[in-house]
């Protein structure tokens, strides 16, 4: 059984050839490599996955932008496959990735999400360790050094403390994924939505220890860029009061309670206040402080 990989490309080309040259270095030759082009300006992606020799990798171009929602979509409808990956068009898979996510959905069949062990690493590729990702792997994350299924009321209150998964290296239960829809109006933060509405319904995540997968963090990403004039906090609260009237609506209480105090977003905001006041930005001076000390 292959196991589906889909990059859905819209990046800088030298990060997403990375990309491509990680999927043919797995040591297991088990995978089917799909890579779905939101009309990106250029072709020379397209030139470059073209002349690769191999029966494995498809390459689609759409007619026009799309929007990354609509691309994580269209991959979820094209997967043939019983487990499927929508990796990221800068990260990189370890050579041991495909053994890894295989013989663990071997292991626990009934698991719809399995997430890997994850190292972080720079624009340059090196690996690095940044207070974001210690927070999250060491305080957040549940701990345990085993293969362990975690679900229920239990791990959507632990999410809703903060969200330690690294969406690009998930790997998804394909019947399970396509369960759920892809939210609108949350672009920064539809990741963890997704994984909740399947939590929410009663699905299982694994938490597989061995490290396969490097996780690309940006200094000037979308959502660093929206940190920063605290705009990406708006559509966090937004989605936390959703999510606490699912958890509400299921009777998980305590898993409610979490999604009202957001915590971990709360420290988050409150950890940027002194740059924008430094920075002399009163505008998000105002929209950090409001997601700090508001309801």
């Amino acid at each position: 059984m292959p196991l589906d990989i889909f990059i859905p490309y819209w990046g800088d080309p030298g990060y997403m050839r990375e990309t491509v040259n990680s999927v043919l270095s797995q040591d297991s030759p088990d995978w089917l490599l799909t890579v779905v082009d939101d009309a990106y300006p250029t072709l020379e992606i397209k030139d470059f996955v073209e002349g690769i020799a191999d029966p494995r990798i498809k390459y689609i171009r759409k007619d026009q932008n799309a929007g990354i929602t609509e691309n994580y979509r269209t991959c979820v409808a094209m997967a043939t496959q019983e487990v499927m990956v929508i990796l990221g068009c800068d990260d990189v898979l370890l050579p041991n990735y495909v053994d890894v996510i295989l013989e663990a959905h071997k292991r626990f069949p009934n698991a719809a999400v399995i997430q890997p062990g994850v190292e972080v690493i720079d624009e340059d590729g090196q690996r690095v360790k940044t207070l974001v990702d210690a927070v999250k792997q060491r305080l957040i994350k549940p701990r345990g050094s085993s293969s362990r299924i975690v679900a229920g009321e239990t791990i959507a209150r632990n999410l809703m403390h903060g969200d330690w998964l690294y969406w690009p290296s998930l790997a998804f239960r394909t019947d399970k994924i396509r369960d759920v829809e892809f939210r609108e109006g949350f672009p920064i933060i539809q990741d963890l939505a997704l994984i909740m509405d399947m939590i929410f319904k009663g699905d299982q995540l694994l938490i597989e220890p061995t490290v396969c997968f490097q996780y690309r963090r940006h200094s000037n990403s979308a959502s660093s860029t929206k940190l920063v004039d605290g705009s990406r906090f708006a559509g966090e609260r937004e989605y936390f009061a959703v999510a606490a009237s699912q958890a509400e609506d299921l009777g998980w209480l305590k898993a409610s309670r979490s999604a009202k105090l957001r915590l971990t977003s709360r420290a988050h905001a409150l950890y940027l206040l002194p740059s924008a006041a430094v920075n002399r930005n009163p505008q998000a001076v105002k929209a950090l402080a409001r997601h700090v000390f508001g309801k």
